[in-house]
């Protein structure tokens, strides 16, 4: 009974396992590494847009003019989507400014030229914030039903096995099929944390857009009169048109 106990686990249903277990083995294995690689890197470059955005949001409310943030995205680039949102934003109303509606991407009053640019700048913002998580919500919807299959495919195995060597009792039917269950937890360890890593990340990005609209609206109302508008009070009679035009579709 202890050698039989003895040869049931992980590494002894590996070893018994065909080809298509190995693979299915293997698939989950890459689909954890993917998973974990995209977490750890987007969690990263998060954290550094964070920090990037704090210190431009700071500086730009602190800034005496627009000439001087312009100067300070040009002496440290675009770092995050504020100062990037911020840069396109004051070339379109430069660019309109000069030349006027050349184009029909540019038809328009300059206000109405500054906030299609701002849309789009935002529109490659979100793009670029979702890249990859079309892969984890994959990965944590797929994981289990591969292992699943795993599983079932284990099973089989050993009851064929069972069946060729006429041995029926429960000992020598509960390890193979025991040891086949360990797929099915395989790709729960694979889905369970790319599932939290992708609510986790949209979750940041919904916020970062929030708060991008939000900054958008006082930075187009700004671009436009030259006044901030506040929430406090009534906005001006040229503000009040342009508040809250900046929306994602």
């Amino acid at each position: 009974m202890e050698s039989t106990v003895s040869n049931i686990g992980f590494s002894h249903f590996i070893a018994q396992s065909d080809f298509l277990g190995k693979t299915i083995l293997a698939i989950l294995i890459g689909m954890s590494i993917v998973s974990w690689t995209l977490i750890i890197i987007k969690g990263i470059a998060g954290w550094r847009r964070k920090q990037y955005s704090n210190q431009f949001l700071h500086f730009f409310w602190n800034a005496s003019s627009l000439d001087t943030v312009r100067h300070e995205i040009q002496t440290h680039g675009i770092r995050c989507p504020f100062s990037h949102l911020t840069s396109h934003a004051q070339h379109a109303q430069e660019h309109h400014v000069h030349y006027g509606a050349a184009k029909l991407s540019e038809a328009g009053t300059q206000q109405e030229f500054v906030i299609r640019t701002m849309r789009m700048v935002m529109d490659e913002d979100a793009a670029r914030l979702e890249n990859g998580l079309t892969v984890l919500a994959t990965i944590g919807s797929t994981a289990p039903f591969i292992g699943l299959f795993g599983t079932v495919w284990g099973i089989y195995n050993a009851l064929i096995n069972i069946s060729a060597s006429g041995a029926g009792t429960l000992d020598k039917v509960a390890g193979p099929v025991g040891e086949a269950l360990i797929m099915t937890g395989i790709g729960l360890a694979v889905a369970i944390p790319a599932v939290i890593g992708y609510n986790w990340l949209v979750r940041s990005n919904n916020v970062l857009m929030s708060k991008l609209d939000t900054f958008a609206n006082e930075l187009l109302t700004f671009l436009t009169t030259g006044k901030l508008y506040s929430i406090n009070s009534e906005p001006t009679d040229m503000a009040s048109p342009v508040v809250h035009n900046i929306k994602r579709g």
